[in-house]
């Protein structure tokens, strides 16, 4: 039996709670779309985990600088593998998608009876797009009815832990930095909240976001 303290946010002056997706919400494997790129003919000597994503066309998917059919043609030259089909390529890069357990999706519906509740994420067309559909035929309701607005970097064309981002997001969705509360699980990106005013909560490895409520 552990002894650690459970620490939770502090609540008493939030109006508006807004989550991060991947590790908070989304459970991912990034080893799992690694592996998979690997298949397609991804040279192991090239790549380790560190340098996996470390190709530009990676980040301007992410900000929406990069159309989904741009990223597939440069992910076949990056795995030498011009025959390599658009359906295969999807597939590796979602391979780290896993699943947003029941427990989860449920503490975020009985949030939102007390909170406006949303979401911002660094993701891309391709991987929202699969989880959106995963997400659906698992729990039999929209994503995106989770949330009063579910913020995406590659729409919004600006990602965390930018500055940048957080202000388009607090200005679009028009809340107040003081009355919101902001849970991630990378530390940069905690930082870069607190930067624009956001309350915060890092969502440290080996915590679980249903037992902060």
């Amino acid at each position: 039996m552990s002894n650690m303290k459970v620490v939770k946010p502090d609540l008493s002056a939030i109006r508006n709670i807004i989550f991060d997706l991947g590790n908070v919400l989304l459970n991912l494997d990034f080893d799992a779309s690694i592996n998979a790129f690997r298949e397609l003919g991804l040279n192991g000597k090239v790549v380790n985990k560190e340098q996996a994503y470390a190709d530009p066309v990676f980040y301007s998917l992410e900000v929406g600088r990069a159309t989904p059919a741009a990223f597939r043609a440069r992910v076949r030259e990056i795995v030498n593998n011009p025959q390599a089909t658009d359906q295969q390529i999807d597939d590796a890069w979602c391979a780290m998608i896993l699943d947003i357990p029941a427990p989860r999706v449920k503490v975020v519906e009985e949030l939102g009876k007390k909170f406006n509740v949303y979401l911002f994420s660094n993701t891309n067309h391709i991987h929202i797009t699969r989880l959106h559909r995963q997400f659906k035929a698992e729990h039999g309701l929209e994503f995106s009815s989770l949330f009063v607005k579910d913020y995406y970097s590659h729409e919004l064309h600006e990602r965390k832990p930018d500055l940048t981002s957080y202000k388009k997001m607090i200005e679009l969705s028009g809340i107040e930095p003081t009355e919101s509360l902001f849970i991630d699980d990378l530390e940069k990106n905690i930082r870069g909240a607190q930067d624009a005013g956001l309350k915060t909560f890092w969502l440290k490895n080996g915590m679980e976001m249903t037992g902060l409520f």
